[in-house]
């Protein structure tokens, strides 16, 4: 690599950098100031570092899709969700979504349930754990069809595994095969949880399904119009309002699982706030760069990651799932996948 090309990626980890020594900081002065120990220190230190690297290593995925879409965007909306986009995705999703699941499942005001974060952590942590299966399944759902909206087009003529991808793509000559193949999975995962939970892992599911349906529509509506009539807002609010809903899944299980690491609801989110930003800045370099047209298997890799990401999610209501298999297994994925593309290139160079 030569020094030009290591100032440019220098330049797109910049901010993540300053985030990353600035979050770990304040971690550290939050267990100092928690336990009033060096170890307790050194603790919190270490925790919000592993929720950093957890949770990058969940969505190198996210940042091959994210960028995929961004390339279609126009610059200002592209501009609009690189800003706004991680203020939502660490702001939101991070600290707001915790909190709206604990006033929903407690039945509490949004003050109380930051008091209860605050003072009782291990009570918020249990009600974070009870909405798990609600969690899962709409998380799970949206992105099953994510994957199965990139694999069953019968236009995608560009195949990793051609023999599953062929099939997939000549499956989508049947109208709703995806809400089909989702719904079959999900009538089969609840026949296996206890009675209690089919409603709401069902339920939940169908929901999933309704917003992923909904956001398609909404995007197809915003952006299918003539060249001459086209803005800047209807050429990529569609895209914005996707890559949110989109973005919000993939942090459904990081989330949860933190509180297997920390039940300190401050802690998860500089964690899982510092990996955001790296999240980002790879996003930006992926479209900068013009990377996924270099590796023509990059965004298959990241799809089927998506795909068994959402399997797991559903298979995370029977049995626990470590989150370290998860990330390791998109990035495995993802791995093969770029490894796959460098052959090709050099095998057609």
């Amino acid at each position: 690599m030569t020094s030009s090309v290591q100032r440019s990626t220098l330049s797109y980890l910049f901010w993540p950098f300053v985030i990353t020594a600035l979050g770990l900081l304040v971690g550290a002065l939050l267990g100092w100031r928690a336990e009033g120990t060096l170890s307790g220190l050194v603790s919190y230190f270490l925790v919000c570092a592993i929720l950093a690297v957890l949770e990058i290593s969940l969505s190198f995925d996210n940042a091959i899709v994210n960028a995929n879409k961004l390339r279609t965007m126009t610059p200002i909306w592209r501009k609009r969700f690189l800003t706004w986009g991680i203020v939502i995705a660490v702001f939101g999703m991070r600290i707001v979504f915790p909190l709206l699941i604990v006033v929903v499942a407690a039945k509490i005001g949004p003050l109380a349930a930051v008091r209860l974060a605050a003072t009782q952590p291990e009570e918020y942590a249990l009600i974070m754990q009870g909405a798990h299966v609600s969690i899962a399944a709409f998380g799970g759902t949206f992105l099953m069809m994510v994957a199965l909206g990139f694999f069953c087009d019968s236009e995608k003529d560009l195949h990793w595994i051609n023999w599953i991808e062929k099939r997939m793509a000549s499956s989508a000559a049947i109208k709703g095969v995806e809400v089909a193949l989702v719904l079959v999975l999900l009538i089969g995962f609840a026949s296996f949880l206890p009675t209690e939970e089919t409603n709401t892992f069902l339920r939940s599911g169908l929901y999933g399904l309704l917003t992923f349906l909904l956001v398609d529509t909404i995007g197809a509506i915003m952006d299918r119009t003539s060249a001459a009539a086209k803005t800047a807002a209807q050429g990529g609010l569609g895209a914005f309002l996707y890559l949110e809903v989109l973005d919000a899944s993939f942090s459904f299980d990081g989330v949860i699982g933190a509180f297997a690491l920390s039940q300190n609801l401050f802690i998860i989110a500089i964690g899982l706030g510092i990996g955001a930003m790296y999240v980002r800045a790879m996003t930006i370099m992926l479209v900068e760069r013009g990377t996924l047209s270099q590796y023509r298997y990059l965004e298959h890799g990241a799809f089927y990651s998506i795909l068994i990401l959402a399997v797991i999610m559903y298979t995370q209501t029977l049995i626990h799932i470590p989150e370290t298999i998860t990330g390791l297994g998109g990035a495995t994925l993802i791995g093969i996948a770029l490894l796959s593309s460098r052959r090709w290139n050099r095998a057609n160079a």
